[in-house]
């Protein structure tokens, strides 16, 4: 244990005696080349599916997002979760649980 740390400590100090000067800090992990910056950027293309979707309310005209109505995985996926089950009570599951009583 001890030799894993001096090497971790030696491995510290080599880092910390890189000269340093003249380079710029990493302000994060991203792709700043020209693509890379272009396929980041947010176009108002991108967005025009969901501005489509806004309708403007109130005195200021402030946008409001409208709600959508998603389907139920049921219906989409045309499967139904009490088929599996193995006793239901009308719509519902049966859950029989609790503890054993041993004495």
């Amino acid at each position: 244990m001890i030799h894993v740390l001096q090497s971790q400590l030696l491995f510290v100090r080599d880092i910390q005696s890189v000269d340093t000067k003249g380079v710029e800090p990493l302000r994060s992990i991203r792709d700043e080349t020209e693509a890379g910056m272009e396929e980041a950027t947010v176009g108002v293309e991108q967005l025009q599916d969901i501005l489509s979707q806004e309708v403007a309310l109130g005195r200021s005209r402030r946008p409001r997002r409208q709600k959508q109505m998603e389907k139920a995985p049921a219906e989409v996926d045309g499967w139904s979760p009490l088929q599996t089950a193995s006793q239901t009570i009308g719509p519902y599951f049966v859950v029989r649980s609790g503890k054993n009583k041993t004495r």
